[in-house]
């Protein structure tokens, strides 16, 4: 457990891929010098993992480990919980109450998701960072204050920064090193690694007697995957897959579970059934014969190639966004870019 009662991440560090090592080798050489460090990755890539290691291989591993997530709160709540309140601040607070600064002298304050906090806070955490003090809500004495910071998003701070909803000097202060958690798709070797890992772990909370082993048609579905999720994805996808088989030997695995088994019998009754209006002229799209895009201009062809591509992967996915950004191998926030460029051209 760190500071504040917060649990530990549910998986280590594993991983033999060159992506993996690399990153490893460069949060351990930034962990050792005393400066802030901002973590950027896609969902489920392991940040807070990757704070917990800077701290403990840091010089300050004794000292507290203390966690915020700020998309959790309320804007109006994230200062009072980052420096804390005297009594009589605000309506309902009755004492006073140390904030996650204090919590964490002489360690490290993990903000999780940083690029969520309102401006006005940027500033007091800025002047903290800058001058190693702070006041209280409602108090208007410094606190001295000796804390490493690092800050973990999925945003792009540059674009916020640029946009006025983050401070560039801010950032300029929390950006000594910036590393880039590598998504599962660019770590090559690690996807069956850390399945038979997770799946080890599932038959042992499972009580199960055999250690599960994926067959080559599991394993080839698995390594092909995309993993829009990455590790907490491939984590959930593999438990439910060790929890639905009746033997130790896994054939197959389920990547959507919100794949409703019905769905194939609703598809079949509908091209069955006389096509409406719309329809025909959405069945009429997919009848469509390619384009022959060497007739065209560069920029022309790239552009019907992405829409018909949009348009077939949808049709396929019976228009579930997510299963059709699955099906081009793209993430759904870069699914939804193409979906949004394209939209007046898509069929209701």
């Amino acid at each position: 457990m760190t500071a504040q009662g917060t649990p530990e991440p549910d998986h280590e560090a594993l991983g033999q891929s060159e992506a993996f090592l690399e990153f490893q080798e460069r949060l351990s050489r930034a962990a050792a010098v005393n400066r802030s460090v901002l973590l950027v990755g896609e969902r489920g890539t392991g940040k807070e993992l990757a704070a917990f290691r800077l701290h403990y291989l840091s010089p300050r591993w004794e000292s507290p480990l203390v966690t915020l997530n700020c998309a959790a709160l309320a804007p109006g709540l994230i200062e009072s919980e980052l420096f804390g309140h005297e009594a009589g601040a605000f309506t309902g607070a009755t004492r006073r109450r140390a904030g996650r600064f204090e919590a964490a002298e002489g360690g490290t304050l993990f903000l999780d998701e940083i690029g969520a906090i309102p401006v006005e806070v940027q500033e007091k955490i800025l002047r903290a960072v800058e001058y190693g003090a702070f006041e209280r809500v409602g108090d208007s004495r410094p606190t001295q204050v000796d804390v490493r910071i690092v800050g973990a998003t999925n945003a792009d701070l540059m674009a916020l920064a640029g946009q006025g909803s983050f401070k560039r000097d801010l950032l300029d202060r929390l950006s000594f090193e910036v590393l880039f958690l590598p998504p599962l798709r660019e770590r090559k070797g690690d996807i069956l690694l850390l399945a038979n890992h997770f799946a080890a772990r599932m038959a042992y909370e499972l009580g199960m007697t055999d250690v599960p082993e994926f067959g080559e048609a599991a394993s080839t579905a698995l390594d092909a995957y995309p993993w829009p999720g990455n590790i907490r994805e491939l984590k959930n996808v593999v438990e439910r897959a060790v929890y639905r088989s009746d033997s130790p030997l896994i054939q197959e695995v389920g990547f959507d579970p919100f794949r409703s088994p019905f769905a194939a019998k609703s598809d079949t009754k509908a091209k069955e059934a006389v096509p409406t209006q719309g329809s025909a002229g959405a069945d009429a799209l997919s009848r469509r014969p390619l384009t022959r895009y060497e007739d065209m201009p560069f920029k022309q062809a790239v552009r019907q190639l992405e829409l018909n591509l949009v348009q077939h992967a949808l049709k396929r996915a019976n228009y579930r966004q997510k299963r059709a950004a699955e099906l081009l191998g793209l993430t759904y926030n870069q699914f939804r870019g193409y979906y949004r460029k394209y939209r007046s051209a898509l069929p209701d």
